[in-house]
C-alpha cells in the first residue's frame, strides 16, 4: 500500500468479546462510527457508561467516543456499510440467521473468526455462505493472522491478511481497515486463510505441552515446523495456494500462537504438560 485512506464510514461489530471489542476500538480510533453488538448486557452497559471499558473481556481498555454498544443485533447489521463478525464459530449461524434478511445490500462482511465447526467440519466461510442470502455472498471477506486482542487495543504494530474472493472486496476491507500500526494485505485465497486461522490451534497446545514437559526449544521447533508442512497438506489438498502457508495467516498465525504467552491454546497445553 503506497498511502492510507481518508475515507471513513459506519462498522459494525457482531460479537462483544475482546477481539470484536479490540477490532472495535481500532476501527473508532480511526474515526469510523462504530456500534457494537454484544450478548451480555453488561458488556453493553460497561461501554456505554461512564468507565467506557468492556469490563467482563478487554479491562483496563477504555473505548473511544466514537464507539457505542448495542442489545440490538438488527440495529446494528441493518445499519453497517461494514459488518465485522466476531461470534464464535459454533455461534456463526445461530447469531446470523435471525437477521440475515435485514443486511444491507451493498455492505460488506468481514468474518474475524477461525475456527472449523466440530459437527459439520464447516469453516466460516462454508458457513455463511448457508446462512446469508446469495445476494450478499459476492461482498463476504475474511481477516486472519497473527493478530493478539489486547496488542491491538493497546496499538502496538500489527499485520494481518484480508482474504476474498472479490479483488474489489479485499482491497476495499484494507482500505478501509488499515493504519500505520495495522497493516492489512489482502489474498483471493479463503481456503487457506481460514484453515491457517483454525489448525494452528491443534500445533499451539502440541507445543504447550511440549514446554509444561520442559522438553526444549528444539522439540517446540521441531513441532512447528513438521506441523505447518502437515497443515499446508490439508490445505492444499483442500484448495488452497501453498504459499498462503507461509505467510501471515499461516507462518504467521502459527509462531504467534505456538509462542506467545497470550496464547489461549498454548496455555492450555502448558496446564496438560
Amino acid at each position: 500500500m503506497s498511502g492510507l485512506s481518508t475515507e471513513r464510514t459506519s462498522v459494525g461489530v457482531v460479537g462483544g468479546g475482546a477481539w470484536g471489542t479490540a477490532l472495535a476500538v481500532h476501527c473508532a480510533r480511526m474515526g469510523h462510527q462504530v456500534q457494537l453488538w454484544a450478548l451480555e448486557p453488561e458488556v453493553v452497559a460497561g461501554i456505554n457508561g461512564p468507565d467506557r471499558e468492556n469490563s467482563l473481556y478487554l479491562p483496563g481498555h477504555k473505548c473511544p467516543e466514537g464507539l457505542s454498544a448495542s442489545s440490538s443485533l438488527q440495529e446494528v447489521t441493518s445499519s453497517s456499510n461494514l459488518l465485522l463478525i466476531v461470534v464464535p464459530t459454533p455461534f456463526m449461524e445461530k447469531t446470523l440467521a435471525p437477521v440475515a434478511a435485514a443486511l444491507k445490500p451493498d455492505s460488506i462482511l468481514v468474518s474475524c473468526t477461525k475456527g472449523i465447526l466440530n459437527d459439520t467440519l464447516e469453516t466460516p466461510h462454508e458457513i455463511l455462505l448457508r446462512v446469508l442470502p446469495g445476494a450478499v455472498h459476492s461482498q463476504l471477506a475474511y481477516l486472519s493472522g497473527p493478530s493478539f486482542a489486547s496488542e491491538v487495543v493497546q496499538g502496538l504494530p500489527t499485520v494481518v491478511t484480508i482474504a476474498a474472493q472479490e479483488e474489489s472486496v479485499a482491497a476495499r476491507v484494507q482500505t478501509l481497515l488499515s493504519t500505520p500500526r495495522f497493516r492489512c494485505y489482502r489474498t483471493n485465497d479463503v481456503i487457506g486463510v481460514e484453515l491457517g486461522g483454525a489448525l494452528k490451534n491443534v500445533l499451539a497446545i502440541a507445543c504447550g505441552i511440549s514446554d509444561g514437559l520442559n522438553l526444549g526449544n528444539n522439540a517446540r521447533a521441531a513441532l512447528i515446523t513438521r506441523g505447518l508442512a502437515e497443515i499446508t497438506r490439508l490445505a492444499v489438498a483442500k484448495g488452497a495456494n501453498p504459499l498462503t502457508m507461509g505467510g501471515l495467516a499461516g507462518m504467521g498465525d502459527l509462531v504467534l500462537t505456538c509462542t506467545g504467552d497470550l496464547s489461549r491454546n498454548r496455555t492450555v497445553g502448558l496446564r496438560l504438560g
